[in-house]
């Protein structure tokens, strides 16, 4: 025949269709096709090869067994849909492996082989493949309507705040006299899921259509997202840099944000991002926190954490601050002494920015997210403020596995002295430092009882934590017991992403002893309600047609109590 090295089903197409493979997997037919046609999955059993139907067939099927070599891309959702003047598609991403299979990217680093392309040359032929789909997908989207939108509702829990609310919505200027005597502001803590880490992940999102995958449909959901809910602070995780740079931080400056970033220390190209409206606030300080230190092993993770210092631009006093920390801790569930030393080290930090000249701390906000599940000894230390760790099993700290492999139990202390943070989550050279100022007398009347102290805090399976926190969410729905869950993917879904802060002594949810260590505190006016598992797969889990990430954006609203 004209083409042997064409199956033969493929050569019984015509003399006129050719086809051929290159290295962008992309299959080109030199005839011109109609823009309403699609490959059936099933055909009927006269027919040898598959048949050009109606586009509304179906937009998921199989790839006819006949095609033997490329048996790979049988699961595959692809379809030929809207051709151009080339008459192109293209076929599932290389990288887009199945559960069983590691990414490439993933190979590559662990074999040290090193890419021959630039990093230039990737982005530019993986948005070459994200337009060519998202053509097609944004023709089809025309033509159909727009598919299930999780339902989330406010919250109230101030009957003002609702009064407020309400008056916004109707565009009345009802609340502006009682704006003015109060400084209320809206925080959002949003894991937005990082291309990369999609991509190095797959088997996660087997559930989803793969053009919803791609960055350049993402990206103007979850823009749109922040847009709707419009916070005043936002904290967001997984920022992938080189979109962040691009795209991310120029699209937010143009919605009047102020944004502060850290990138992950390791390979790995997303991390942290803090971004406030300058409306609002103004930045007093920005620190960063990188939780891999060289020298020590446990600490061998590129985990970062930002924390900032804003100072509420009116109706405060003038020394007014609130404090806005954010993280995004250790994933793997089995290194319980990676995260809780994380947690630990940006503590330290919070306490060092958070210090005012009198000693108590202004009002504390830590977003992220944490990789616990509510009521785990991670969780239940940041919002009691101690933990007694001694012969808890690693494996259990943040709760993520209901069974976890291995029972090493945590050794004690859990980071080593030259850390330089104390069992009480600060800076131990500052600490030693306030407490020499303070009883330099006694040190040096009583230096045996001094080393008996150290040595006590050496042994001591006791951490503790100065701040009296608490959490935005329940965790919990109060009629049904269902677990509310701020992330969905084919593996799991549950609550990994938390808003804690220093409540006000009235506040529904203040700790006891709150008023004695801060100046002030916050006040929860109400919240972006959670949803249920079932809620989420209602509308094929996350991401989705609407929402792009496969975390849900968590969004509170508070007022400033001052002293």
């Amino acid at each position: 025949g004209r083409h042997p090295m064409l199956p033969r089903h493929v050569q019984r197409l015509g003399r006129d269709w050719i086809t051929h493979w290159n290295g962008t997997q992309m299959l080109t037919l030199n005839s011109p096709v109609s823009s309403c046609v699609r490959w059936a999955g099933h055909y009927p059993p006269w027919a040898s090869f598959p048949l050009p139907v109606s586009a509304d067939f179906s937009a998921n099927w199989r790839f006819p067994s006949f095609f033997g070599p490329w048996r790979q891309f049988q699961n595959s959702n692809w379809h030929l849909d809207n051709y151009t003047q080339s008459c192109c598609f293209h076929l599932p991403s290389p990288s887009m492996k199945s559960e069983g299979e590691e990414p490439l990217t993933k190979k590559r680093r662990l074999s040290d082989q090193d890419d021959t392309s630039t990093p230039e040359q990737e982005t530019n032929l993986s948005n070459e493949k994200e337009v060519s789909c998202l053509s097609v997908a944004e023709n089809e989207e025309k033509h159909s309507s727009k598919k299930g939108i999780i339902k989330r509702h406010w919250e109230y829990f101030c009957q003002q705040s609702k009064t407020m609310k309400i008056a916004e919505n109707r565009g009345s200027n009802q609340s502006n006299t009682e704006r003015e005597a109060t400084f209320d502001f809206t925080v959002m803590s949003y894991n937005i899921l990082s291309q990369n880490l999609l991509e190095d992940n797959s088997h996660l999102y087997k559930h989803c259509r793969q053009r919803l995958l791609f960055w350049t449909y993402r990206f103007p959901n979850i823009l749109q997202e922040i847009k709707e809910l419009d916070a005043d602070v936002l904290c967001l995780q997984e920022v992938q840099e080189n979109h962040y740079r691009r795209e991310i931080k120029s699209s937010l400056e143009s919605l009047g944000y102020h944004c502060e970033y850290k990138m992950r220390t390791g390979r790995k190209p997303d991390g942290c991002a803090i971004c406030f409206k300058t409306s609002k606030f103004s930045l007093i300080s920005s620190k960063h926190v990188e939780f891999f230190r060289h020298d020590i092993p446990l600490l061998d993770r590129d985990n970062v954490g930002l924390v900032l210092l804003l100072q509420p631009r009116f109706h405060c006093k003038a020394n007014a601050a609130i404090c806005v920390a954010n993280t995004h801790l250790l994933y793997n569930p089995r290194r319980g002494d990676i995260k809780l030393t994380q947690l630990a080290m940006l503590l330290a930090e919070i306490a060092n920015v958070a210090r005012q000249k009198d000693g108590s701390f202004c009002p504390i906000i830590i977003c992220g997210d944490f990789n616990s599940v509510p009521g785990s000894p991670l969780y239940r230390f940041i919002k009691e403020g101690k933990l007694n760790y001694e012969g808890l099993a690693i494996g259990k700290v943040s709760g993520q596995e209901q069974f976890p492999r291995g029972q090493r139990i945590l050794p004690i202390p859990i980071w080593p002295k030259k850390l330089g943070i104390s069992q009480n989550c600060v800076y131990e050279m500052k600490h030693q430092q306030k407490e020499e100022n303070a009883g330099e007398k006694l040190e040096a009347a009583k230096p045996d009882n001094t080393q008996e102290i150290v040595i006590s805090e050496k042994s001591s399976s006791k951490l503790q934590h100065h701040f009296k926190l608490s959490s935005v969410y329940s965790h919990y729905f109060p009629e049904t017991g269902m677990p509310e869950v701020t992330t969905c993917h084919s593996r799991s879904a549950v609550t990994v992403d938390y808003i804690f802060y220093s409540a006000a002594n009235d506040d529904i949810a203040a700790q006891p002893g709150a008023e004695d260590s801060f100046c002030g505190g916050l006040k929860l006016l109400g919240r972006l309600a959670l949803v249920t598992e079932k809620d989420l797969w209602t509308v094929n889990g996350l991401p989705n047609e609407n929402n792009s990430s496969d975390h849900l954006p968590l969004l509170a609203e508070f007022r400033l109590i001052e002293r």
